[in-house]
């Protein structure tokens, strides 16, 4: 298990235009130095939107993925993102982890954010999904299943930790941004895990207005970096894997979870 280098992107959304996105997206790709993972906010060509008849893609057809598969495949690195996906008559906030080599491995969002209307356009998800990638176990999730802690128990599985990362892909509005900052950190501490959250800043078309927040939290709940408030900003963080393990094995709290 080596040290794992994250870029997490945090943008200004532009309302439901996925080619304007795309294209914001893809200057700042082109920045890129060498990394490991890259995670875009959530829906990340369209913003949050629940217009699912105009802005679902399949996932055998669809131009986000697309896009993501190119660049990961060009930059030798994986990414994280979600997007609307249509499958079988049913729409998803669906995350998709993609690997340089062009798999996919999906995780539909479990809980749906009722306040804004999401239950009512889109299905939940029913699984915990736990990906591989250079020796780390990456737990992936979405935005408002950071307000459910029961979803995501890391636990001990053969006297090693379900997962060592987890992942929050988010549009998440500055009216509530204390309490994103409060459970990133206390999701970190209580997993004994990397968190990394990632969400966008500016307004979008229902005027909510987004300050950002992305940050990465280490095991005992430090804040490694913190991106700038309402900027557009790139953040790269080395996770240790020797930090990791040393805080595990100094406080085994996890081995004490039933």
């Amino acid at each position: 298990m080596q040290d794992l280098k994250i870029s997490l992107i945090q943008i200004d959304q532009v309302w439901q235009d996925k080619q304007a996105n795309l294209a914001r997206y893809e200057q700042l790709f082109q920045q890129l130095s060498s990394t490991d993972l890259v995670v875009l906010p959530e829906m990340f060509h369209t913003g949050f939107s629940m217009d699912v008849h105009a802005l679902s893609e399949s996932m055998e057809n669809s131009v986000g993925i697309s896009f993501l598969t190119h660049w990961s495949a060009k930059l030798q690195t994986a990414i994280y993102a979600s997007l609307i996906i249509q499958e079988n008559g049913k729409f998803y906030n669906r995350g998709v982890f993609v690997f340089p080599s062009g798999e996919i491995t999906t995780y539909d969002k479990r809980k749906s954010f009722g306040l804004g209307g999401e239950d009512k356009h889109f299905s939940a998800g029913e699984k915990e999904v736990i990906v591989e990638w250079k020796g780390w176990k990456i737990n992936l999730q979405i935005c408002y299943d950071l307000r459910f802690p029961e979803l995501i128990r890391n636990r001990m599985d053969d006297e090693k930790a379900a997962y060592d990362v987890l992942l929050y892909v988010a549009n998440w509005p500055e009216k509530r941004r204390a309490h994103w900052d409060t459970l990133l950190k206390a999701r970190s501490i209580e997993n004994q895990c990397f968190v990394a959250g990632v969400n966008r800043v500016g307004t979008d078309g229902k005027e909510l207005i987004y300050s950002g927040g992305t940050a990465v939290y280490d095991a005992l709940g430090q804040c490694l970096q913190e991106a700038k408030n309402h900027q557009n900003d790139m953040l790269q963080v080395t996770l240790s894997a020797t930090s990791l393990l040393d805080t595990r094995k100094m406080l085994p709290f996890l081995k004490d979870r039933s």
